[in-house]
């Protein structure tokens, strides 16, 4: 999944972009030997090779590394901390534990919200390398993980849920993972993290 970044800037960058692409293919007609145009070729190739790293117009994020798995968790707590020591959290949770279709839906409502974050808002230019199974992005699953493990432990060992009652305790534990998982998306992927 690839997006490209919005904003001014990236118009400039687009534009310089196209500039250089279109310096290259005037350059490769000027040449005059088969070598000299595999030069300008290795070269165009170089370059666009550099934009895409972000070396050059700005950072593509790709992989999910140790410091990324770090930047979801701080997200996570960040955004987490608030919602376990609020009892609206815990209201929120009994009320869905047991209708089965609202504890679905609040699933379906984290997931969107994180793919959209990751992947349609444009925060970000956010590529998917080696995805889990061919095709489920690594980031996807881990910034959702780190989220869910999160409330998990934090609500546990604060005592917010009481695991006497499986199904509640696991509902209150999934409505304070949506906004940790929010928190996780965007503290991993913000501009200069």
């Amino acid at each position: 999944m690839t997006d490209e970044p919005s904003g001014e800037s990236d118009d400039a960058g687009d534009g310089e972009l196209a500039d250089m692409i279109e310096q290259f293919e005037e350059l490769e007609a000027t040449v005059d030997t088969d070598a000299e145009r595999e030069q300008v070729r290795a070269a165009r190739k170089e370059a666009l090779e550099a934009v895409e790293s972000g070396r050059v117009f700005g950072r593509v994020v790709r992989g999910f590394d140790r410091s990324d798995v770090a930047e979801a968790l701080l997200g996570s707590v960040l955004f987490g901390i608030p919602m376990l020591v609020e009892d609206g959290t815990l209201e929120a949770g009994a009320f869905i534990a047991g209708r089965p279709l609202y504890l679905g839906g609040t699933v379906l409502f984290e997931l969107g919200l994180v793919a959209g974050i990751l992947y349609v808002a444009d925060i970000q230019d956010v590529r998917m390398d080696e995805p889990l199974v061919g095709f489920v992005p690594r980031r996807f699953v881990g910034v959702i993980g780190i989220a869910f493990l999160t409330s998990l432990v934090l609500a546990t060992a604060w005592g917010r849920v009481d695991w006497a009652d499986p199904q509640v305790a696991l509902a209150q534990v999934m409505v304070a993972a949506v906004p940790m998982s929010i928190g996780g998306a965007l503290g991993d992927i913000l501009p200069g993290s």
